[in-house]
């Protein structure tokens, strides 16, 4: 991909001339979230790939989306494990065409406290969560740099900043995505303007994974699928919680001052699609 960065170091085309998103690669998209994101991304015209660990979760989708008209292709590939990745991506390309839009979805949220924690159970969690969303991100860049465009989402949670109860390797894990996602802005927002790359926090959901009175899962992925279709170049790097922008934290002397000279920012919100 270095090579592939030095050659390419301004966008393809200007923002009013690009074309609309084809191909979305959604991760951990068998059941909850992921299985929404796949099922309104479908609904909006795009050809999904969608990845997953059970092929009978991947097809029940793939049939509920054809029988609406839309494309899904099943997946079956674990995102801690790299050669699979390659060979997802490669299929994704003969049968789809190259990634325009990544949703880094998939995670595991286990329920230990740090003393039954092992350095094996650990890393398995951090190769799931850090490690697929690392390895889809530079696999998506390496079809999106060449062609100037792309739009990778990250589901992320706060948990790397207030790190929950027994979830330690999830919350360090969560947290270092987010870290992530800053550094590969900072490489690359300077010169691929219209790759743009967020952090998405859906907030809690009524999944396996979240609450019973949490959000319904289809709301948020119309939240998801809307920021991924919004092309706005300064909407790079920024962190969405739910629907709306999440600020940067200012000293009280900023926000004073932003206050008395009129500089003061009111967050954005995710348009309806």
């Amino acid at each position: 991909m270095s090579q592939q960065n030095s050659a390419m170091t301004s966008p393809a085309m200007p923002p009013e001339a690009l074309p609309a998103p084809e191909v979305a690669v959604v991760t951990g998209a068998g059941r909850g979230l992921g299985r929404h994101l796949a099922l309104e991304l479908a609904a909006q015209g795009l050809s999904v790939a969608a990845l997953g660990r059970k092929m009978v979760d991947l097809e029940t989708l793939a049939t509920e989306t054809a029988s609406n008209g839309g494309t899904v292709l099943p997946v079956l590939a674990d995102v801690s494990d790299m050669a699979a990745l390659r060979a997802a991506f490669d299929r994704i390309d003969a049968e789809l065409g190259p990634v325009d839009i990544l949703f880094n979805n998939a995670a595991v949220y286990p329920h230990r406290d740090f003393l039954d924690e092992t350095p094996e159970s650990f890393q398995h969690v951090m190769d799931i969560n850090l490690g697929g969303t690392l390895t889809c991100a530079m696999l998506a860049l390496e079809r999106m740099v060449p062609r100037g465009r792309g739009r990778i989402i990250n589901v992320a949670t706060f948990a790397g900043n207030d790190p929950t109860y027994l979830a330690s390797a999830y919350s360090v894990s969560k947290g270092a995505c987010r870290i992530l996602t800053k550094s590969m802005v900072r490489d690359l927002g300077d010169r691929f303007h219209d790759i743009l790359i967020n952090d998405w926090v859906p907030g809690a959901l009524q999944t396996e994974m979240g609450l019973p009175d949490g959000t319904d899962p289809a709301v948020a992925a119309k939240w998801g699928v809307a920021l991924a279709l919004w092309h706005d170049q300064d909407l790079n790097g920024v962190t969405f919680d739910r629907d709306c922008e999440q600020l940067p934290v200012l000293s009280l002397k900023r926000r004073l001052f932003n206050k008395l000279t009129g500089r003061t920012k009111a967050p954005r919100r995710i348009p309806s699609l």
